[in-house]
């Protein structure tokens, strides 16, 4: 079965093992693994097998030509974004001027929208066309941003997350784009809106150009983003009865 040597070769020096510890996890023999890397033999399915096991990856990972996980579908985009907006399909579907089976056909990914209604879709979940046309901006330095703003090691994340070392380290490395179920997962164990990967990244660099040094500062502090981690997934009712609450401490609060 055709491999990629070089990216065997890639993944066993980012986990930091010689050429003889892959061989002795994947139960090789080291000429063979060193033959394997430089292209010149072509492992059964058993073997590359074994080395996905050894270096925590899905064989796809390995495998010349084998389909890889091709992430987040426009149809899996809308339905992520209408759910944030908390739009049914017959509202969105509304407000576009589409059938709610039409809609529903394109987030199955059944059929593929025109330009006109991508635009008119991309506007009614609030969102520039990009980011439904396959803008991906930088969903694995976001990973990898978020997870060292915890102090977490990726595998810490991927335990948390239920998920592969293995997979982690290769979104961040751009090398994979996870599915919806994946991104979901992140999202939940970083504390962020699935949106967050997806939305564009200029939006969010705008705002910050526009954050006074004051606000800047306090929101770099520790303690502020510990309570932004634990309110950042309360609806609408847990968050007006936070702010009544913090209302009603401060005027209480003695000058």
């Amino acid at each position: 079965m055709p491999v990629r040597g070089q990216q065997i070769r890639t993944l066993r020096e980012e986990r930091g093992y010689t050429l003889r510890e892959l061989a002795n996890r994947a139960n090789l023999s080291l000429s063979y693994l060193s033959e394997i890397e430089r292209g010149s033999k072509c492992p059964s399915l058993k073997t590359v097998d074994k080395l996905a096991r050894a270096l925590d990856v899905p064989r796809s990972g390995l495998v010349e030509n084998e389909q890889r996980d091709r992430g987040l579908s426009i149809g899996d985009k809308i339905r992520l974004l209408r759910k944030e907006r908390k739009m049914s399909l017959a509202d969105l579907a509304q407000d576009v001027g589409i059938s709610t089976s039409y809609l529903s056909e394109i987030e199955r990914g059944t059929v593929y929208p025109s330009l006109f209604i991508l635009k008119q879709l991309a506007r009614g979940v609030g969102v520039p066309p990009l980011v439904l046309m396959g803008y991906e901006g930088s969903l694995g330095h976001k990973l990898k941003m978020l997870r060292e703003g915890y102090g977490m090691t990726q595998a810490e994340l991927a335990r948390k997350a239920g998920v592969t070392a293995g997979l982690i380290g290769q979104i961040e490395h751009a090398r994979v784009h996870p599915s919806l179920k994946t991104l979901e997962k992140l999202a939940l164990a970083t504390g962020v809106s699935p949106c967050y990967f997806v939305l564009e990244p200029g939006a969010v660099d705008q705002l910050i150009r526009i954050m006074n040094p004051e606000l800047w500062d306090l929101l770099l502090e520790p303690n502020t983003q510990a309570v932004l981690s634990l309110v950042c997934n309360l609806n609408q009712t847990d968050l007006q009865f936070i702010l009544k609450f913090i209302q009603l401490y401060k005027q209480s609060k003695p000058e």
